[in-house]
């Protein structure tokens, strides 16, 4: 058994890690942060640290990684259950659990968003990676009601609407200036707009 509980040991360590990780990078610029202060707040040697990850880049990447899965996972409607009987796009409820992740991880959302090291490509990669898989997301939960997932036209509309969702709930993240339900309520107005040409598209003249 000791090599499955050292591995345990490893995973709860590496877990530790990042939501420190998650916690320092979201705080601070990535330049004021130093792989010193990082092992010391870590309560680790920086040869542990190194252990983990080679580099202070490799760390920072490995926390937008981890950014991007729990965003993913915390706002699967799918996942978590919409209800008996969601509504047919399934909008409420999928935003509903958006403004909540949102809501609890600001700072954390506004580190997934912003980024910290200019247009690193790898870190670009990952935001690009999770951007294509809420698409892809929407796009399955619309086949449902007969939307077309080879659409290109769909897939265009979707991604327009995934960048003004981004960049409100950004500027909702930062400002806070509506109440949870007047943004939910702006939110869904524009869903059901965009979602509409989606499972309606006008037809080409």
């Amino acid at each position: 058994m000791q090599p499955a509980r050292t591995r345990l040991q490893v995973d709860v360590r590496r877990r530790q890690l990042l939501e420190l990780g998650l916690e320092l990078f979201a705080s601070q610029s990535y330049d004021e942060l130093s792989i010193d202060e990082i092992a010391k707040r870590a309560g680790v040697s920086k040869g542990l640290l190194y252990h983990y990850y080679p580099s202070k880049r490799a760390f920072y990447v490995a926390a937008v990684q981890e950014a991007a899965r729990q965003f993913l996972e915390e706002t699967d409607v799918d996942r978590h259950g919409t209800g008996s009987e969601p509504d047919p796009e399934g909008q409420r409820a999928g935003l509903e659990a958006f403004l909540r992740y949102v809501g609890r991880h600001r700072v954390v959302y506004t580190f997934l968003l912003r980024g910290g090291i200019g247009t690193d490509p790898e870190v670009a990669e990952i935001l690009e990676t999770t951007r294509e898989a809420l698409v892809n997301r929407m796009l399955s939960r619309l086949s449902r009601f007969g939307a077309r997932v080879d659409d290109p036209a769909a897939r265009l509309r979707l991604r327009g609407w995934l960048g003004f969702l981004e960049a409100t709930s950004l500027d909702w993240a930062e400002k806070q200036e509506l109440a949870d339900r007047e943004l939910l309520q702006l939110l869904l107005h524009m869903s059901r707009v965009v979602f509409d040409s989606v499972l309606n598209p006008p037809e080409s003249s």
